[in-house]
């Protein structure tokens, strides 16, 4: 279900994305500033299950709050906490199935799922377009695995159109226009350089001033200066370059006789995609243009100014093996093109977590139940008051599938009760491709391992902050009844009181 955030601005946001809900949220009180950063840390690490962060993290914290009001210190309890958690990655790391990192159905099942709760729910060729993008910016390292920066692909937002025409361009569109109107349209086969200085006259760095007395020494300067310009052009042109993106400035003079040599060009580029211009044509960047080279020129099969809603853009497409590409997402209003924005970034995080770990797990709560199982047979073998933790810890777990259940309509007694029986069949647990063996179709909700194991360790490293605070928090008022809110702050008021010093 979608919120509606209204800031202190008026700006209206509409998004179930938990980071971006609680980026949105004014939050004063510490404890939930910890709540917000666990989300956010998930968001940069993994880029989606930060509802899921958040919710292991409350859940284990409310658990502890249990523990507190038994009287156990909240030293014994992190302790306990901690140990659940390095059994939770070892039977983890167990039932995690491994894929094809190249397996494009796999993958695509994959960015289904993580779109399934968003507003591309319905859209099966977006999950496909996330898959086609990672695996085109994907290189290979020299441990056989494979390296993604997920910010060679280039998401550019224009209201307009449908979802559906979302496309992937193969190679980087800029939200430019073609500087100068003689100049032409569409380039084919284009030769591009890439220029970070300005072609302008340089200006000097002190004020200075020219004493002309006469029209002659008038129509002398300006032509020197012209004459400038014109080399600047002409050493572009030496070059074989039918095309130049600058990063700065161009002159009218300049794009003048830019126009006359037949040269497209587009002014003021982003450094950022001046970057992934590079990787998309195999270009390099010049400072001066008296170093520039035909060496030095990128390569693309079209270069063209295409007219998107009302705005004019510049595509750069047809590279013969680009690293960097652009998703250009279309959609009825800017509300929801900003909403298609964040749900294709999460399925193509998934997507980059596979590809990079290419380990699975499945979904809909299933790991967390089994995790918890295990746990809860792990933890009578521990010895002294740590076995209680470990004991609340697996049952922290179970609130994923329990609040799954609950947003499904259903009755979670009813599931977890089906769901503890499904995996008690199995006596020693499903480890790998046991799952499979036994008839499990992990492919209709798989989940990247990689997700859930930072899951836990964001709702684990939250836990020993505050359960078991430092003392530097005991300065925190604690006769503030405006801090009196229930539940968890409770559990952190109480663990502050009983490790404040005397």
């Amino acid at each position: 279900m979608d919120k509606m955030l209204v800031d202190g601005f008026g700006d209206v946001t509409i998004t179930n994305d938990g980071a971006t809900i609680l980026e949105e949220m004014e939050v004063q009180h510490p404890a939930a500033k910890m709540m917000v950063e666990v989300a956010k840390t998930q968001d940069d690490e993994v880029g989606d299950g930060t509802t899921t962060s958040v919710v292991v993290a409350g859940e284990l914290l409310k658990r502890a709050e249990d523990l507190l009001d038994q009287d156990l210190h909240p030293t014994v309890i992190v302790d306990g906490y901690r140990i659940a958690s390095a059994k939770a990655l070892e039977i983890l790391d167990d039932i995690a199935i491994k894929v094809d990192p190249t397996d494009k159905a796999m993958l695509k099942r994959i960015a289904t799922v993580s779109l399934a709760s968003k507003l591309l729910a319905e859209y099966e060729q977006i999950a496909e377009l996330a898959v086609n993008a990672v695996l085109q910016v994907a290189e290979k390292t020299e441990e056989g695995g494979y390296r993604i920066d997920i910010d060679d692909i280039k998401m550019e937002k224009k209201p307009g159109e449908s979802l559906l025409d979302t496309v992937l361009i193969k190679g980087i569109v800029l939200d430019k226009e073609v500087v100068h109107p003689g100049m032409p349209k569409r380039i084919a086969d284009a030769k591009i350089a890439l220029v970070d200085s300005p072609l302008e006259v340089e200006k000097t760095e002190f004020d200075a001033k020219i004493n002309i007395e006469n029209p002659e020494q008038m129509k002398s300067f300006l032509d020197e200066e012209e004459k400038m310009l014109k080399d600047m052009v002409e050493k572009v042109a030496a070059a074989g370059a039918n095309v130049l993106l600058c990063e700065k400035g161009i002159d009218d003079v300049a794009q003048h006789y830019l126009a006359k040599k037949g040269i497209l060009a587009v002014r003021r580029v982003k450094q950022s995609d001046i970057e992934k211009l590079v990787k998309a044509t195999g270009a390099k960047i010049v400072s001066n243009l008296d170093d520039l080279k035909p060496s030095d020129l990128g390569k693309a099969a079209v270069v063209e100014e295409r007219k998107i809603g009302d705005d004019k853009m510049t595509f750069v497409e047809g590279a013969k093996n680009p690293k960097a590409v652009t998703i250009l997402v279309r959609g009825g209003s800017e509300r929801l093109v900003d909403e298609a924005e964040r749900s294709i970034h999460d399925a193509l995080c998934v997507v980059r977590d596979v590809v990079r770990d290419p380990r699975i797990v499945g979904g809909g709560g299933a790991p967390e139940a089994e995790i918890a199982k295990q746990l809860r047979a792990f933890a009578q073998k521990q010895e002294g008051k740590e076995q209680l933790a470990v004991l609340a810890f697996a049952n922290g777990l179970e609130a994923v599938p329990v609040a799954l259940a609950e947003n499904a309509g259903l009755d979670p007694i009813d599931i977890m009760v089906q769901l503890r029986a499904a995996l008690g069949l199995y006596a020693d647990g499903l480890v790998g491709e046991s799952l499979q063996q036994h008839g499990f179709d992990l492919g209709c909700t798989p989940e990247p391992s990689f997700r859930v194991l930072n899951e836990r360790a964001r709702g684990d490293e939250l836990r020993d902050v505050l359960v078991a605070p430092p003392p530097l928090i005991a300065t925190w008022n604690q006769g503030d009844e405006s801090l009196n809110a229930p539940s968890l702050d409770r559990a952190v008021r109480h663990a502050i009181q009983i490790r404040a010093p005397r």
